[in-house]
C-alpha cells in the first residue's frame, strides 16, 4: 500500500501577507518591547511623584556590656533593652522640585546600671515636618517626567516606523513574487507557441514544403524557449522562498500571491500631499524630539559647576517621659531652618565650553531638520509627477500587448504558409513577451508607487484617510 503526502498552496492577499508579517517580524517584535519598557518606566516616574510611605521597625533590641574603672578600681556592669518606630511620608513637589516630609518616631528604651543600682525608664515620641527646597537652578523632577514623555513618544514612533518598514519590505517582496509568476506564465505561453511552430515546420518538412534548415531553427527556438521556462521557474521558488523568510513561514510550505491588479486613477493634489508629509511624518517628530533633548542638554551644561541653594527648614514636636501616660506632660518645640549655597568660583572656562558645544550640537540638529523637510518635498513632488505617467504607460503597454499579438498571429499565419522563416516569426515572439513583461513591470511600478506615495506623506489617498497608526492620531 503506497500513498503520497500533498502539501495544500496556501494563497497569500497582500493583507493576509501583512498579518501574518506583523505577527512574526523579530523586528516589530523588539520594537514593541521598547515601547512597552518606555511605557513601565514614565509609569514608575509618575508613580514617584506621588506620597511614598515607609516604615522601619526596629521590634526589640538587647544589649549588656561591662566596663573596668581603673580609678576605683571597680567594674560597672550595664544593660538596656529598646524598641523603636518610625514612619515616614515624603511627598515631591513637581512644580518646585522640592520635598515635604512627615516623619514620626516612636521609642522605649529601658535601662540599669548593676553596679550603682541606677535604673531608667524612657518613652520618647518625636514628629517632625521638614521641607527641603532647590534655589537658583532647574527642576530636575519636571525634566526627568519630560525627558521619559519623550522616550515614549519616540519608541511609538519608532514602532509605528517598523510598522511602515515592515509594510513596504511585504508590499516590494509581494509583487515581486507577482513578477515573477508571470515571467514563468509568459515564458510557458512562449513554449506552447514554440511548440505548436515546431509541429507546424516538422510536418512541412516532411513533406517536403520547405527547407530542413527552419526546422533547425524551430529546435532551437523551442530549446530557447524551454531553457527560459526553466530560469523563469527557478526564479520564481527563490522569489517564493525569499518572501517565505521574510514572512517568518516554514520554507516548506508552498505559497502562491493574489495581487489585486485593478487600476483605478485617483487625482493627487500636490500641495495637499506636501502638506500631509510635513505635518505627519514621524522623522520630521524625531528631529523635533531631538530638538528638545538638545534643549535639555543645554541646560544640563549650564548647571554644571553652577550658583545654586538650598532651603531646608523643620519644625516637629518631642515628647519624652517615664512613663506612656505622662510623656506629653512637658512635650518640647523643635524648629530648625537653614540656608545652604554652592559658589562656584572658577573652571578654567569648562562650563562654557560644554554650553557652547551643546550650543552647536543643537545648530546641527536644526539645520538636518530643515534639510529633512526639503527632502520630503521633493520626494513627494516627484512621486505626484510620475503617478500620471505611470497611469499613461499602463494604457500603452496594454496597447501594445494587442497590438504584438495580433502581428503575432498575421505573421504566424505566413509562418505556415511558407512565407515567413522560424528566425523572422521568433521576433514578433519576442516583441509579443516583451510586451507582456513590460506590462506587468508598469502596473507593479503603479501599485508601488502609490505605496511610496502613502509612506512618504503618511497619507492614503485611495481612501481619503490618513496613514499614520492609530495610536499616533490619539
Amino acid at each position: 500500500m503506497g500513498g503520497s503526502l500533498v502539501v495544500a498552496q496556501e494563497v497569500l492577499t497582500l493583507d493576509k501577507a501583512l498579518k501574518i508579517a506583523f505577527e512574526n517580524s523579530p523586528a516589530l517584535v523588539q520594537s514593541k518591547l521598547s515601547l512597552r519598557q518606555n511605557e513601565l518606566n514614565l509609569q514608575a516616574q509618575k508613580a514617584s511623584l506621588k506620597s511614598q510611605f515607609s516604615l522601619d521597625v526596629n521590634p526589640f533590641s538587647y544589649s549588656r556590656s561591662s566596663r573596668y574603672d581603673s580609678y576605683n578600681s571597680k567594674w560597672y556592669d550595664s544593660k538596656s533593652m529598646s524598641s523603636s518606630a518610625s514612619l515616614g511620608i515624603v511627598q515631591p513637589v513637581k512644580w518646585t522640585d522640592g520635598t515635604i516630609s512627615l516623619i514620626n518616631n516612636v521609642s522605649w528604651q529601658d535601662a540599669s546600671n548593676r553596679s550603682s543600682g541606677g535604673k531608667s525608664t524612657a518613652f520618647n515620641h518625636n514628629i517632625s515636618l521638614q521641607i527641603e527646597q532647590p534655589i537658583f537652578t532647574y527642576n530636575r523632577t519636571k525634566m526627568r517626567l519630560r525627558e521619559l514623555e519623550l522616550s515614549l513618544e519616540s519608541a511609538r514612533l519608532n514602532y509605528a516606523m517598523q510598522q511602515l518598514n515592515i509594510e513596504k519590505s511585504v508590499t516590494d517582496n509581494f509583487y515581486s513574487v507577482y513578477q515573477r509568476f508571470k515571467d514563468l506564465t509568459i515564458a510557458r505561453d512562449e513554449y506552447a507557441n514554440q511548440k505548436q511552430n515546431y509541429e507546424i515546420i516538422k510536418n512541412k518538412v516532411e513533406a517536403g514544403l520547405v527547407a530542413r534548415e527552419e526546422l533547425f531553427q524551430a529546435e532551437v527556438n523551442m530549446a530557447n524557449s524551454e531553457s527560459s521556462v526553466y530560469s523563469a521557474e527557478i526564479a520564481y521558488e527563490n522569489a517564493k522562498d525569499n518572501f517565505k523568510l521574510l514572512l517568518g513561514m516554514s520554507l516548506d510550505e508552498d505559497i502562491a500571491v493574489l495581487p489585486n491588479t485593478e487600476i483605478t486613477p485617483i487625482s493627487v493634489n500636490t500641495n495637499d500631499a506636501v502638506k500631509y508629509g510635513l505635518d505627519q511624518r514621524m522623522e520630521l517628530r524625531e528631529r523635533q524630539i531631538t530638538l528638545e533633548r538638545d534643549v535639555f542638554s543645554i541646560i544640563e551644561a549650564k548647571a554644571e559647576n553652577e550658583f545654586k541653594g538650598n532651603i531646608a527648614a523643620r519644625v516637629g514636636l518631642n515628647a519624652l517621659g517615664d512613663k506612656v501616660n505622662n510623656i506629653y506632660n512637658n512635650p518640647t518645640d523643635n524648629e530648625e531652618i537653614g540656608l545652604t549655597l554652592t559658589i562656584p568660583i572658577f573652571d578654567w572656562g569648562a562650563k562654557k565650553a560644554r554650553v557652547e558645544s551643546s550650543k552647536l550640537a543643537m545648530q546641527s540638529d536644526e539645520v538636518e531638520l530643515e534639510e529633512q523637510k526639503k527632502e520630503i518635498v521633493i520626494n513627494i513632488r516627484q512621486i505626484c509627477r510620475n503617478l500620471p505617467t505611470l497611469i499613461n504607460q499602463i494604457a500603452i503597454k496594454k496597447k501594445s500587448i494587442e497590438n504584438a499579438e495580433r502581428t503575432y498571429e498575421i505573421n504566424l499565419e505566413k509562418y505556415r504558409n511558407g512565407n515567413m522563416s522560424g528566425m523572422d516569426l521568433q521576433q514578433y515572439q519576442s516583441q509579443l513577451t516583451q510586451a507582456k513583461q513590460d506590462y506587468t513591470n508598469a502596473l507593479i511600478q503603479y501599485k508601488l508607487e502609490l505605496l511610496n506615495l502613502k509612506v512618504q506623506s503618511l497619507w492614503d489617498f485611495e481612501a481619503n484617510k490618513s496613514y499614520l497608526p492609530v495610536d499616533l492620531l490619539k
